[in-house]
């Protein structure tokens, strides 16, 4: 029987390696997996790439994995708001990479990793220090950037609903970069306010299928 529920969000975090490309999920506060990331927090993994929109809001979420000094760099595309300053501590002090990837792109490359898309073209970015070193292409006159996918190790995405398949759902806004980012990595891992019965959520409203995801964890 496909159960895919861990009873706990320790076990479900439990054999995140260090060095590890992770996923975070989120535009901001909406969306994001706040008990995954303190879960991750105590696992103790280290040495981390993040992909994410952001760089951290305050001290809670991602900038408390900043804080900790779990990440070796942060791959966003919007580093810096009013509340980034643990981001922009480590930054300052060399103690944080950063690699600035602009959203649409950054959706992009994620999205391509999950439809197996080896490389794609975009004009976004071309003439700018964000494509320095990049392959650029004239097509049909308009010039294009050679952007490739960005895989994950793990995703750490949150959602309203799921059941046991790991089928989800999402409350409004808060879905964001949670559907590309689960079919982007090798594990995807969701914290769910709510899990159903087989057959409860309609065929029709499930946003991220079951294949995409690999634990579910229900949080408060």
């Amino acid at each position: 029987m496909v159960n895919k529920i861990y009873e706990s969000i320790a076990a479900a975090l439990a054999d995140i390696k260090d060095g590890s490309t992770i996923l975070v999920g989120g535009f901001g506060n909406a969306g994001m997996p706040f008990q995954l990331i303190d879960g991750l927090i105590e696992q103790g993994a280290r040495d981390l790439v993040v992909v994410s929109n952001n760089a951290g809001n305050a001290e809670v979420g991602l900038g408390a994995l900043l804080k900790a000094g779990r990440v070796r760099k942060v791959v966003c595309s919007f580093p810096r708001q009013h509340d980034s300053w643990v981001f922009d501590e480590l930054y300052r002090a060399g103690k944080i990479e950063l690699e600035l990837v602009p959203q649409g792109n950054l959706a992009e490359r994620i999205r391509a990793a999950g439809a197996g898309v080896g490389a794609f073209y975009t004009p976004t970015g071309y003439g700018t220090q964000l494509a320095e070193g990049k392959e650029t292409r004239e097509i049909n006159g308009r010039h294009y950037v050679l952007e490739y996918p960005i895989h994950g190790d793990v995703a750490l995405i949150s959602a309203r609903q799921a059941d046991r398949w790991g089928n989800l759902t999402y409350r409004k806004t808060a879905r964001n970069f949670g559907p590309i980012m689960a079919s982007a990595a090798k594990v995807a891992i969701a914290q769910v306010q709510e899990v159903v019965e087989l057959g409860d959520i309609d065929p029709e409203v499930v946003v991220t299928p079951g294949i995409f995801v690999q634990r579910v964890v229900k949080v408060d």
